[in-house]
């Protein structure tokens, strides 16, 4: 991830050059490898650099050669080097950077640029010639972006990467909305991405499942993210979702390391040099020594890097239900994996920072997030930058044990589709927050579009929970290799029909009881009787949620708070949004008090 800032139409932009760099340095977290910045008539572009593709080349903000068009982007494009070749005008690429495709696309297809994007992004680009600024979001909003307006510069527009760049400059701020662009001619926010599943809840889909299409679309998704020019790992729970992405990885990692031997012996053999422990760089050691090699454009990769074995890294209290799980998958799918514990108060320690990094107040977000937060600081300080991560999979499918109360498959289809919609302003900004404090890059295969298009449009009656079909049955089923004698199993039967942990309960169930305990230290019967005046209607339901919402106020004003959603479940009385808190868990809450 990078960090982003822009301001365009600001009245002295020489006079707030200081300030936007000081705003650009509030997101220095997201990308510490470099800093940069460009100004173009009245508009200001900032941007802080995490280096995963175009390692030397890839500075920005990305500049056209008669500096006409300036770019910052916070992002990865999977299929950048296809779009190279497409252009009807030819275009002097002046780094190898993934993102760089974006200016001649928006030469050539002016506001449409963004549809022809596979990948994750957040960008603010502007024509100097036409005084003009375009901004856009990926289609689910996997990148965090805001924009906002001053009271004290009304006629300029501001965007940046997270609301602390924005809050101490504007007193008007919203999550830009995922799979919409800005243009600054018409002053508005314009959907480009509109798929039939996500325009229509309404238009319940009957094609049955495809298991074959299931599985080779999300392979495919996985294979895409592996783009990277350093090291890169997997986030691994040892949950269905996080196990069939390591899976595929590791599978994909062996393949690229033979195919990189291969080609390395077949250029070095005539002058005897052996290319496995030499010249490429590959150690048999297991370090996260790396190389680089080519994939073909059909497989829409640039480059991948060549590790001698896949890193896995989990996280939770000691005797964790994930850990021992996670461990499981590790070593039957041989992945080097890195087990780490945190304490109770390790955990409690980092929750003002969490939430700060976060920006949110949001129980379910805040409990998933702290170990997450905690995991990737372990993570960058091995080396590694960029991890898969599993977030999605549980929206799309239905995943979540409160889908067991669906009275019908409409309604559990249309939630499906509220889940997705409303995921950057949750599990998405969990794992792009929690790991970009780090300056770690999380990608989600799960949210790839073509692996959306395919999973949304099978008929939700394949997906419903029954006393036969556990929760993802179809995700599950498409993996399972029981009737092909000939394909190897991609994970252990117990993994991939393991039921259902939310992350804040598989890191261990006395992390979420602590945090009870501890708003009851924090938080009195009174408190929770006289809420603050400037929280409105949006009243805390617990004293874990009013403990949250203090810390919050701490680090944002009270305007800050519109950004913010609160997860909860459908169907159900319960306010806890633990997946304990549902009567079929195999723990629930009554087992275990």
């Amino acid at each position: 991830m990078c960090g982003i800032f822009a301001c365009h139409c600001h009245p002295n932009v020489q006079k707030f050059k200081p300030t936007a760099l000081r705003m650009g340095k509030a997101v220095r977290h997201r990308g510490p490898d470099w800093s940069g910045n460009w100004i173009a008539n009245n508009t200001i572009l900032v941007h802080e650099r995490l280096s995963i593709v175009g390692l030397d080349s890839g500075a920005q903000p990305l500049v056209s050669d008669d500096g006409n068009v300036s770019l910052a982007v916070n992002g990865e494009i999977y299929n950048h080097r296809i779009l190279r070749k497409s252009f009807k005008t030819p275009y002097n690429f002046k780094t190898k950077s993934d993102c760089e495709v974006i200016i001649p696309l928006y030469l050539e297809y002016g506001i449409d640029a963004p549809k022809h994007l596979d990948g994750m992004f957040s960008w603010v680009l502007h024509d100097k010639a036409q005084d003009r600024v375009i901004a856009a979001r990926d289609p689910i909003g996997i990148t965090t972006f805001y924009m906002g307006r001053s009271s004290n510069t009304p006629g300029a527009v501001y965007f940046a990467s997270e609301l602390k760049c924005l809050h101490p400059v504007c007193d008007n701020i919203i999550s830009f909305p995922p799979g919409h662009v800005y243009d600054s001619k018409t002053d508005e926010l314009t959907r480009y991405f509109v798929p039939q599943w996500l325009m229509e809840p309404t238009n319940i889909p009957t094609a049955p499942v495809d298991y074959k299409l299931l599985r080779t679309t999300f392979e495919k998704s996985v294979r895409k993210r592996l783009m990277a020019e350093v090291p890169y790992g997997v986030l691994l729970s040892g949950g269905l979702d996080s196990s069939l992405v390591a899976s595929i990885a590791q599978r994909e990692t062996l393949r690229l390391n033979e195919l990189a031997r291969k080609n390395m012996n077949g250029v070095n053999g005539a002058n005897g040099t052996n290319g496995v422990n030499g010249t490429n760089g590959v150690h048999q050691n297991g370090d996260v020594s790396s190389n680089l090699v080519g994939i073909d454009d059909g497989d829409e990769l640039s480059t991948v890097q060549v590790l001698p074995q896949l890193h896995s890294f989990s996280i939770g209290l000691p005797g964790a239900p994930d850990g021992v799980a996670a461990q499981e998958v590790a070593k039957f799918l041989g992945t080097k994996h890195h087990t780490f514990t945190f304490t109770i108060e390790d955990g409690l320690n980092a929750l003002s920072d969490v939430i700060y990094h976060l920006e949110t107040f949001d129980v379910t977000t805040i409990r998933a997030s702290t170990p997450m937060f905690l995991l990737s600081r372990k993570i960058k300080a091995l080396g590694v930058k960029m991890v898969l991560s599993g977030e999605g999979s549980d929206e799309i499918f239905g995943g979540y044990l409160y889908f067991h109360a669906a009275p019908d498959k409409a309604a559990f289809h249309q939630e499906t589709i509220r889940r997705v919609k409303n995921l950057h302003l949750a599990d998405c900004l969990r794992a792009n927050k929690s790991t970009s404090a780090w300056g770690v890059e999380a990608r989600v295969p799960f949210l790839d579009k073509q692996f959306l298009d395919v999973a949304m449009n099978i008929d939700p009656a394949e997906k419903m929970i029954t006393k036969e079909r556990i929760e993802k049955y179809i995700l599950r089923k498409a993996f399972d290799t029981t009737d092909e004698p000939d394909e190897k199993p991609y994970l252990p039967d117990k993994i991939l029909w393991r039921q259902k942990e939310q992350f804040s309960d598989g890191v261990g169930y006395g992390w979420i009881d602590a945090l009870k305990d501890n708003a009851e230290l924090h938080v009195s019967d009174e408190d929770m009787k006289n809420p603050k005046p400037e929280w409105g209607d949006d009243i805390p339901d617990s004293k874990e949620a009013y403990w949250y919402r203090t810390m919050f106020d701490e680090h944002f004003p009270s305007y800050c708070a519109s950004t913010v959603m609160r997860w909860t479940p459908t169907w159900s009385k319960q306010t806890d949004p633990s997946g304990r808190a549902i009567a079929i868990h195999e723990n629930k809450y009554e087992e275990t008090k």
